[in-house]
């Protein structure tokens, strides 16, 4: 299975980007979007191969996440079941008969980190749900989860100590998550690759200087490691501040 994970900030913008042209060319099994920024129906995405399932925000024109789905999942479902997280739209999980794969747009922590105590508080839910998930098979997370979990994973990780994404805070959370049982696939291929990332701001030039962060991820019950193909960061691709990222998992009867 092919996956492939990109924030597109704002699906009708990068749409007029090349988007359409970028899927084709991937040729993803399953695409999981984050920050559609958009209702079901407010654009035309013509993809007749595949199966759509959205989770818009109820704040409009914010957050929002789509799976594309070239084969049809056993269930879908939305959110993580809590209501205080489940309103804006960031949580898709697809069930395969081996798998759950679960589509995430995590929480911004935001300037002067206004947000993070939710952000802290969005973490921990996330993890117990995901948890939750791999008592029953195991579980591929994927998106924007809006951390640089080491300094190898940015550009400039002294500069950014407290700022949002790189706060000791988000980033404990996010060795809690993988203590819980997942691994980063990037990182299991290219422990010590530097210059890797997935995000640039749009601002100084940032992308062709390559001063960017890695924030986009898929992670993967480590009982999956045996099926792990591979995970890469597809910076070629532009129409976004995000580039995909992509992992390629075997079957199961094929290890």
């Amino acid at each position: 299975m092919k996956i492939i994970s990109w924030n597109v900030n704002g699906l009708r913008a990068c749409m007029k980007k090349g988007f359409l042209k970028s899927f084709r060319n991937m040729q993803p099994d399953v695409m999981c979007i984050q920050e559609t920024k958009m209702q079901e129906g407010q654009a035309d995405v013509p993809l007749p191969d595949y199966h759509q399932y959205w989770y818009g925000a109820e704040k409009k024109g914010y957050s929002g996440t789509l799976v594309l789905a070239r084969r049809e999942p056993l269930s879908v479902s939305l959110g993580i079941g809590t209501d205080i997280h489940d309103h804006e739209g960031r949580v898709i999980t697809a069930e395969y008969e081996d798998l759950y794969l679960v589509n995430v747009y995590t929480p911004n922590s935001q300037q002067e980190l206004k947000r993070l105590e939710y952000r802290m508080a969005w973490d921990d839910a996330f993890r117990a749900y995901v948890a939750s998930l791999d008592e029953k098979k195991p579980v591929v997370i994927c998106g924007d989860m809006n951390v640089a979990h080491k300094p190898i994973d940015l550009k400039n990780p002294s500069s950014n100590v407290r700022n949002a994404g790189f706060t000791e805070e988000e980033r404990s959370k996010m060795t809690l998550l993988q203590d819980a049982g997942f691994t980063d696939t990037f990182r299991y291929f290219y422990p010590d690759r530097e210059g890797a990332y997935s995000w640039w701001s749009y601002r100084f030039d940032a992308r062709s200087r390559n001063a960017g962060w890695r924030i986009d991820y898929f992670l993967a019950s480590r009982r999956l490691e045996k099926r792990l193909r591979s995970s890469e960061i597809l910076a070629d691709f532009y129409g976004s501040d995000h580039c995909p990222v992509m992992l390629e998992i075997s079957d199961p009867d094929a290890v």
